[in-house]
């Protein structure tokens, strides 16, 4: 008879004995995940789950959409209360119908007062979603999100040099990854490139740091601590720029936080729309895509799904593709999902984590995750380290 509520399934074949206690369990999703570190290729997809805390939840902010909404006129109010919501209080429904009017109401030129007001709102939704997004992560109040995020990079940014590096995917616009990076001084490429003015160039991901080993000859080996992150949803501090007419893409990284304002036209970020797939076809959303399907089709490669709940079906069809064409792919999902979808799949490449231990703590948490499951490599180095030099003194007596 179990006694815990620790759920570890492979395919739908649950991994765990039933007169297995909590350490046990714990103990066994710990070395299954430590196993897998070990593959050539390390991914990690984050959703809006490992910024809970921090960022606001989708009804928190549709409530500060609503009290903005109540200081407008009469008609525009009025508009708003015409638009019927399947489910309450669901900004993303709110915001494809919005959209949907706008198209609707572009087509006639006689409701351009409507179109006007149909704008506005978009707008208001818009500008609330990056003001709340866009916050101040040196501020005390964020102190724990980024001291996790923290923690994440130092247990997995130094990998082996024979190893690929860490690829992070994230659908979040937040500036957590970056902060904590560049408080860490761990390098990393996210397809901008420049110094004072930084654009848009995917050609980056194709590129890694080097340093020299020798100054009489070129040998070159490339850096332990350096992290690819790739933002799919776009992030708070793109904007389009077209004044740079020597660069094939128009997006750039404004590297000033005290800089970023809301612009309706400007911002390169993927509001969450039932939509969103047909605007991530454009750039520089398709150049991400693509670099996430490349990385997925590489041999023997992990990818870590933490804090997604699988609502974007582009990010999902890549997974699916991966899974289809790649036989050495695994997919770790560390997540309580709905029985629906890929948690049904019977596939010994995907693993689902999932449960709490004793006192009501998720397992499936980011927090859980970075202080237990995710295995210390420079902790594996180490070890290596003294092994090397065991064998070297001993070779030597």
């Amino acid at each position: 008879m179990r006694t815990h509520k620790i759920n570890f399934l492979q395919g739908t074949k649950d991994q765990i004995l039933e007169d297995s206690d909590e350490a046990q369990a714990l103990s066994l999703i710990s070395n299954k995940i430590s196993e897998l570190f070990d593959m050539k290729n390390i991914c990690f997809l984050f959703g809006s789950g490992t910024s809970a805390g921090a960022i606001p939840t989708m009804k928190e902010m549709f409530k500060a959409v609503e009290d903005k909404i109540e200081t407008l006129e009469v008609v525009k109010r009025e508009f708003y209360q015409s638009i019927t919501l399947q489910q309450p209080e669901n900004l993303e429904e709110l915001l494809g119908i919005l959209y949907a009017s706008r198209h609707y109401l572009s087509s006639d030129s006689l409701k351009k007062d409507l179109l006007d007001i149909c704008n506005e709102l978009i707008s208001i939704v818009e500008e609330v979603i990056f003001v709340k997004i866009n916050i101040d992560i040196n501020d005390s109040t964020y102190a724990d999100s980024l001291d996790l995020y923290k923690s994440f990079y130092l247990k997995v940014a130094h990998r082996n040099k024979d190893l690929s590096r860490i690829s992070i995917f994230t659908t979040n616009n937040d500036l957590f990854n970056e902060f904590a990076l560049d408080n860490l001084n761990i390098s990393y490429i996210n397809g901008f490139n420049g110094g004072i003015s930084r654009f848009f160039n995917p050609a980056f991901f194709n590129y890694t740091y080097s340093k020299r080993m020798d100054t009489s000859i070129e040998k070159y080996e490339p850096i332990e601590n350096l992290v690819y992150l790739y933002k799919i949803h776009g992030s708070v501090n793109w904007y389009e720029d077209l004044s740079n007419a020597n660069t094939f893409f128009k997006i750039k990284e404004e590297t000033s936080v005290s800089n970023l304002v809301y612009s309706k036209d400007k911002n390169t970020l993927i509001y969450p729309t039932p939509t969103k797939q047909n605007k991530s076809l454009g750039s520089p959303y398709t150049e991400m895509f693509r670099e996430f399907q490349k990385k997925l089709l590489e041999p023997h490669t992990v990818l870590f799904v933490v804090g997604y709940s699988f609502s974007d079906e582009h990010v999902n069809n890549i997974i699916y593709q991966a899974l289809a064409t790649n036989t050495t792919v695994n997919l770790v999902i560390i997540n309580h999902l709905t029985a629906s979808g890929i948690t049904t799949i019977d596939d010994n490449r995907i693993f689902k984590i999932y449960g709490e231990i004793g006192g009501g703590e998720k397992i499936h948490y980011f927090k859980y995750i970075v202080e237990n499951l995710i295995p210390d490599i420079n902790m594996f180095k180490d070890e290596n380290a003294m092994l090397e030099t065991f064998i070297k003194k001993l070779k030597k007596s």
